[in-house]
């Protein structure tokens, strides 16, 4: 089975924000996971993409694929966090406030899926084998269901 990987370093954008995007890819096929990134509404879904691509050409490049794309799929990704820019912004009456501008690192593996096997048949058995019932089991009869009486209500009078 063949697995490659891609990173990218320095993303500008925060570890939180990519993991979200990250999480609608893991675990689905290469073709349907370029589709959702390019219909993602957020600005590092082209970043995300991008790392994506790279890992499936990395799998091409490697010895003993297949070469059909299509048995791809993203087995892993993950964002870690890089470091932090801290800028000054400044505040009222003379003062600073900090100011962290957040990087990233994004990492996203793919790995072919193995080839569906398929059995056949031995003997010329045309379905599967009906099994015997276990020992001591009991047949449930079936009954037919019952309408329920309807209870009238009395009432008396006081006199």
């Amino acid at each position: 089975m063949i697995q490659a990987q891609a990173t990218v370093r320095y993303v500008r954008t925060s570890a939180q924000k990519a993991g979200l995007v990250l999480e609608l890819i893991r675990g689905k096929d290469v073709n349907r996971a370029l589709a959702t990134l390019q219909f993602t509404k957020k600005a590092v879904a082209s970043d995300v993409a991008k790392v994506l691509r790279s890992a499936i050409a990395n799998a091409q490049q490697k010895d003993g694929f297949s070469g059909d794309v299509d048995r791809l799929f993203v087995s892993a990704c993950y964002a870690n966090q890089g470091p932090s820019q801290k800028r000054v912004r400044p505040a009222p009456m003379g003062r600073a406030f900090r100011v962290l501008k957040r990087t990233a690192h994004l990492t996203v593996q793919v790995s072919e899926r193995a080839p569906k096997v398929i059995p056949t048949a031995a003997g010329g058995d045309a379905g599967p084998a009906k099994r015997k019932p276990r020992a001591g089991a009991v047949k449930k009869k079936t009954t037919a269901a019952k309408p329920a009486a309807k209870k009238t209500a009395k009432t008396t009078k006081k006199a």
